[in-house]
């Protein structure tokens, strides 16, 4: 018996202090590393995608986001992005659903060329301790230029870092 008590104890503690990570004034800082997508074409070769984020809680499990991305492909067209977004976070479980747009610049050899991309992420918050976390991702790239050659689907692994209280 005690050890049940004790069991529910911790297991509401943890829900307690998962909780206040994503109250209101928070701020956010994030790396991702991907190059696992999901690719529709499938001639991608070697590549690297490197995202960070930054962003701030404006209302409890309400976040808003600035995104930076650089996307390196040894055979296609490297692109830069940035962007914005908001994510809500489901606190009984640690997922979260955001939504944004991104404007991605790409350039191979002579050429280059522009697109707007909505996009959608569903990922999972896992804390190693109060402020640091591993977040993992999947995440889908509409490409309004292009749907079959640019959009992508893909998972991303990241580190985020939650802030203090910043108001």
């Amino acid at each position: 018996m005690k050890k049940k008590i004790l069991f529910l104890m911790m297991v509401l503690t943890m829900s307690l202090s998962s909780f206040a990570q994503f109250e209101q004034g928070k701020a956010y800082l994030n790396a991702s590393l991907s190059g696992l997508d999901l690719n529709f074409t499938g001639a991608d070769k070697w590549k690297l995608d490197l995202t960070t984020r930054c962003g701030l809680m404006v209302e409890d499990n309400w976040m808003a986001m600035g995104v930076i991305e650089y996307n390196y492909r040894k055979h296609e067209p490297t692109s830069f992005a940035v962007g914005a977004g908001m994510r809500y976070h489901i606190v009984q479980n640690g997922l979260y659903l955001g939504v944004g747009a991104k404007f991605r610049h790409y350039s191979f050899d002579d050429e280059s060329y522009s697109d707007f991309m909505p996009n959608f992420q569903m990922g999972y918050v896992f804390f190693l301790n109060e402020t640091v976390t591993i977040e993992p991702e999947f995440y889908y790239d509409q490409s309004l230029k292009d749907h079959s050659n640019y959009s992508r689907a893909g998972i991303r692994l990241g580190v985020g870092i939650y802030l203090d209280n910043l108001f």
